[in-house]
């Protein structure tokens, strides 16, 4: 390969490189490599300077140092040696000139006392060190690209690790455009870890000028170790006039940049119901008694048996932080770090100590408590601070919350952006296997709970089952949740079963475009009047009822929209409707048959009732009947319209049902 490349470029190659120069090139780039990395993350600025230039230059030369390379220091003293070569060559055989043989001396060989090569043969000497010149060029040229693209790669490889690392801001495009010491002495101080508070933001600027231009600035830790702000190349002072202050105290230097870290857990016990101002009150004193700040609370604590506790959730809200929950076991296991035991908490909740034991538990075996409890009429709170930064996603269990979710017929962008929203949002998705099928990429990833036709209960449940354990789940339905959907199955499991846990669950439910929707507009405008829907599945309710329903709709001249109209076991009920129909409206009406509404194979024909008894239709269709007022507009494609007054006038378009 190597002589393939000196070939092309019309570059002689010395076909005795032994392969363990390479090898020793290669090393050499990787150990420079390596060391340059290493030194960029640790030296002081300037040194950082020097190494970058020195590191470059040296890449720049690592050809120089081995047997071939770009540089002419090695190429060039090889030149005589060829053209002597080449002479020899010249001067023991005839010189052809234009392929005429000649045979004079001074042509034919060259003179003794300056063993010249003949005029061509110097003009083809030339010529093959013009091409070596220009190869040199080009291979030099190739090799700086190389040690470019080395150079940049390391600069964002090693800021890719430190933003990682520091979890600070995402990349820009001004990070590509700066050096690669200058990127790294950059923290983005205005942009902490999750869960960081900055308290005077006016102090970011003049810190940050302060470190790049190299001036001494303390980091005073008073609360925890603010590792992301050690993990760079920044040499913090021990003392100086500028400082950045890591603190949970109410109070702190005017002069300095405060950062208040997520180290407090506020435990609070109350009695259900109990009002927000009060416990808002309460730890707002506790806080002021402890000389804290709520800015450096990283997450209301209680037992899970006040997982919906208004009060608690509203607290978490003001204050900007999660609210979790433990097990009354687990506060039991912090007893001994108790100081105060309540025999009337343990008897209605497990455990000896609400407030103490859930702030204990969240701070952990090093966490101690910063204020003991403290009591309002119906309330106790306690704090506990923690001896590094808390992740409240690690901290017990959040309320579970179940979203049942309409995603509409089926093509995206008909779904709602809350219903998107929510989606992305859940952990665990439920629903019909059809339905997941629809929602693709939209929830990869995600654990999925598929099952099929028939199966709404069992969907119902699970999801249930699955938030009452802490989790985000989203319950899938077609079109709208809440017609025809799971949203009453699960509402009406909650108030049959009577679970503690199924009742504390954060329920959220997502209007979706409904079929009913979709359908009327792919017709044109049939639902502008009074309508109806109605469901022909006796599955939930029994078909004399439903009879009941399409009769009185019938008579009441209701434009009707049939759900559900036909199923292998359900052969004769579109048959039983249309005949009720028919005894109410002209046979002429007409009729819209939708299948499978914005997904493949989409249709949607219009007929007249007299033909529906016999017209194919399944689960997935949905048809939509007129009244006495629905006429047919002519036009390609026809389209159906149901206002009252608008039709039937002299002069008018519309004309009544029929083709």
């Amino acid at each position: 390969m190597t002589s393939n490349l000196f070939a092309a470029l019309s570059v002689p190659t010395a076909s005795n490189i032994p392969t363990a120069m390479l090898l020793t090139k290669a090393t050499i780039i990787l150990l420079l490599a390596l060391g340059m990395t290493v030194v960029m993350q640790r030296a002081s600025a300037g040194a950082r300077h020097l190494v970058w230039l020195v590191t470059v230059a040296a890449l720049l030369f690592v050809p120089a140092l081995t047997a071939w390379g770009p540089l002419p220091v090695r190429i060039l003293p090889a030149l005589p040696s060829a053209a002597d070569q080449s002479s020899s060559i010249i001067g023991s055989k005839s010189h052809e000139t234009n392929g005429i043989k000649t045979d004079e001396p001074g042509v034919n060989a060259p003179s003794p006392a300056t063993n010249a090569a003949p005029s061509g043969k110097l003009a083809n000497a030339a010529i093959s060190e013009s091409a070596l010149k220009n190869g040199i060029s080009i291979l030099f040229l190739i090799w700086a690209a190389v040690v470019l693209v080395i150079a940049v790669s390391l600069g964002y490889a090693t800021l890719v690790v430190r933003r990682i690392v520091n979890r600070a801001r995402p990349l820009d495009t001004a990070d590509w455009l700066n050096p690669l010491w200058e990127v790294s002495d950059r923290l983005a101080l205005d942009e902490p870890p999750p869960g960081w508070r900055i308290a005077s933001p006016e102090q970011v600027k003049p810190i940050a000028a302060a470190l790049l231009a190299g001036r001494p600035v303390a980091l005073v830790e008073e609360a925890c170790r603010a590792d992301w702000l050690r993990g760079g190349a920044v040499e913090w002072a021990t003392d100086g006039d500028l400082r950045v202050v890591v603190t949970d105290r109410a109070t702190a230097a005017e002069d300095a940049l405060v950062l208040h870290p997520p180290v407090l857990a506020l435990g609070i016990g109350c009695e259900r119901g109990c009002a927000v101002e009060e416990v808002v009150t309460l730890v707002r004193d506790c806080l002021a008694e402890a000389g804290l700040t709520p800015a450096a609370v990283a997450a209301i604590v209680s037992v899970d048996l006040k997982v919906d506790e208004p009060a608690i959730h509203a607290l978490a809200a003001l204050l900007g932080v999660p609210a979790r929950f433990f097990p009354a076991s687990r506060l039991l296991d912090e007893t001994a770090r108790l100081t105060i035991r309540s025999e009337a908490a343990f008897r209605a909740t497990g455990c000896w100590g609400v407030a103490e034991g859930a702030a204990l538990a969240a701070a952990g075996i090093g966490g101690p408590l910063v204020l003991a409890r403290r009591q309002s009429r119906h309330a106790t709170c306690a704090i506990a601070r923690s001896p590094a930064p808390l992740d409240a996603a690690s901290i017990g269990r959040p309320r579970g919350h179940l979203a049942v979710i309409g995603i509409g017929p089926g093509d995206p962008t008909w779904r709602t952006p809350e219903a998107s929203a929510l989606l992305a949002e859940a952990d665990d998705i439920v629903g019909y296997r059809l339905y997941l099928d629809l929602l693709g990429r939209a929830i990869a990833g995600k654990w999925r709970h598929d099952s099929t036709i028939g199966a709404e209960e069992e969907r119902a449940r699970l999801a249930l089952d699955l938030a009452a354990e802490g989790r985000s789940v989203a319950l899938v339905s077609s079109g709208d949740a809440g017609i025809y959907g799971l949203a009453t199955l699960v509402f009406e499991l909650i108030d049959r079963e009577q679970r503690r846990d199924w009742s504390a669950i954060e329920i959220t439910v997502a209007p979706g475009i409904s079929a009913i929707q979709a359908a009327a507009a792919r017709a044109g405008a049939p639902l502008g009047h009074d309508f109806c829907a109605i469901s022909l599945s006796d599955l939930l309710t029994p078909w004399p009822v439903i009879r009941g329903r399409i009769e009185a709709a019938a008579a009441a001249d209701f434009v009707v929209a049939l759900y559900n109209p036909r199923s292998a076991r359900r052969a004769t009920h579109l048959a039983e409707a249309t005949a009720i129909l028919l005894a109410h409206r002209p046979p002429e009406t007409p009729v819209v048959i939708a299948r499978n509404l914005g997904r493949a194979g989409e249709t949607h024909r219009i007929l007249r009732l007299s033909e529906l008894a016999e017209a194919e239709a399944d689960m997935l269709s949905l048809i939509l009947i007129g009244n006495r007022h629905t006429r047919l507009i002519a036009g390609e494609p026809p389209r159906l319209s149901s206002r009252h007054g608008a039709c039937g006038v002299a002069g008018s378009a519309c004309r009544p049902g029929g083709a």
